[in-house]
């Protein structure tokens, strides 16, 4: 069996541009497909609720312009998975209107452009609860009942290799995709061309994030992953960098509950046994990943919903005694107002940035906060004019709160500007769970057209 070589410029295609002149280092390297994850839940539950992406467009237009144009030189397959931030079916439909308007622009020679969709309507899902066919929360959560189905605005199925392989199968030059796990995106190639799932996925696994699997640190960086009988090796292209047992390893645990084991459609991914090897300063080799097929064929659904109206207002504080009490502060502010919008029909939220703004309850330092913190106030309201009054009184009440032994009268409490400011809906994750398919297509409807002349 042949080695086959992929490069990936960017973990999050659009969530800042790729790097050009690592990726052109790539290119030149000739390899046999050019793939970029361009989604990611990080971004949180907005993007999906409302339908939009967390990225510029023309950021993301870039970088598929960069992939794009590279592909059609080389002759080589282009494959994209969770288009557009979320996968949903407008982010596909734009990343597919994207590649004609790039490939009209430059006059490419016709090609065959494959895409799929990944939205899961509520009906279906309706139809597999009632009918006692579970969908099972993950992370604790219960199994999924019709409430949270409800108040989901948007849903999308997790595709594994399946859709990716199908259309690679009926000739795409260029696949864009839906919702996706990041390694199938890599892994579908692999299979495509023989390799079995346990090296191919675990390819896509190091190759998901780019250069983060690379030192030193270095974001929007290539780097090329080669798989072949003997192993995978994972080479980075910035001439600063290099891929190390260390990095690579440390990359292959990265954001897993167990470091060792990655699930995807259809099974999980158990990295226990691999060994890393250095095969020169910039390569890595990395052997024995085993890939265990699953009883049952579930698919992740993620699904989201909007909770309302978002204003967000800032406050600081230095004066000292001002910061021994900022509980009292916010408990005075709180107060005034549930006396002005009564105890429901709103959300008013406090974060204490220098003192627990980042790990709430968990922090360690508690007790000994910053010289200086700066409080964010967010108001969530059905409507925008509530959700703006609500903040505005959430903040500004900050700064008339009375403690005890203060003599003063200016108020502990200042403000970077007097407004508060609109921000994003307010939207939750309403969706965590995995539901049962006869296969890794039932959810994914491919398509295929031609583009160019």
């Amino acid at each position: 069996m042949k080695p086959v070589t992929m490069i990936c410029p960017n973990g999050h295609l659009g969530f800042a541009p790729l790097k050009v002149e690592s990726f052109h280092l790539g290119v030149a390297a000739n390899p046999d497909y050019v793939a970029a994850d361009s989604g990611s839940d990080d971004v949180g539950p907005v993007p999906l609720a409302t339908d939009t992406s967390a990225s510029p467009k023309n950021w993301q237009e870039h970088d598929l312009e960069e992939m794009l144009l590279a592909a059609r030189k080389l002759g080589v397959p282009m494959i994209i998975g969770s288009a557009g931030d979320t996968g949903t079916n407008s982010r596909v439909d734009m990343y597919v209107e994207m590649i004609r308007a790039i490939a009209k622009r430059h006059g490419l020679a016709p090609f065959k452009l494959g895409y799929f969709y990944s939205e899961v309507d509520k009906d279906l899902i309706r139809k597999k609860i009632q009918s006692g066919d579970a969908i099972e929360g993950l992370d604790g959560r219960d199994p999924l009942d019709e409430t949270e189905l409800d108040a989901s605005d948007h849903i999308v199925a997790m595709a594994g290799a399946d859709p990716f392989l199908h259309l690679l199968e009926g000739g795409a030059d260029v696949i864009i995709g839906g919702r996706s796990s990041d390694s199938a995106i890599f892994a579908s190639a692999a299979i495509h061309n023989g390799y079995p799932k346990d090296k191919a996925y675990m390819l896509g696994k190091l190759l998901e994030c780019a250069s983060f699997c690379a030192e030193p640190y270095g974001g929007k960086e290539t780097v090329m992953g080669t798989i072949s009988p003997d192993g995978i090796d994972i080479t980075a292209m910035h001439p600063d960098q290099r891929c190390t047992v260390a990095s690579v390893a440390g990359h292959a645990m990265y954001e897993r509950a167990n470091p060792f084991h990655e699930y995807v459609a259809g099974g999980l991914l158990d990295m226990t046994n691999c060994h890393y090897e250095q095969r020169n300063e910039k390569t890595t080799r990395v052997t024995g990943p085993k890939f265990i097929p699953a009883k049952q064929m579930r698919v992740k659904l993620e699904g989201a919903g909007k909770v309302g109206e978002r204003f967000v207002g800032i406050a600081g504080i230095r004066d000292p005694h001002t910061i021994a009490h900022v509980d009292q502060v916010m408990d005075w502010a709180k107060a005034e107002v549930l006396r002005k919008f009564g105890e429901t029909g709103y959300e008013l939220h406090y974060s204490v940035y220098g003192r627990d703004g980042i790990l709430g309850a968990m922090e360690p330092k508690r007790d000994t906060p910053a010289h200086e913190l700066c409080i964010v106030v967010q108001g969530v309201a059905p409507t925008s004019e509530l959700a703006e009054e609500l903040a505005l009184t959430g903040t500004r009440q900050l700064f008339y709160a009375r403690l005890p032994n203060v003599k003063g009268t200016a108020g502990g409490v200042s403000f970077p500007f007097d407004e508060v400011m609109r921000a994003s809906p307010a939207c939750r994750w309403t969706i965590n769970h995995t539901m049962a398919v006869a296969d890794g297509l039932e959810l994914f409807p491919t398509h295929m057209i031609d583009i160019g002349a």
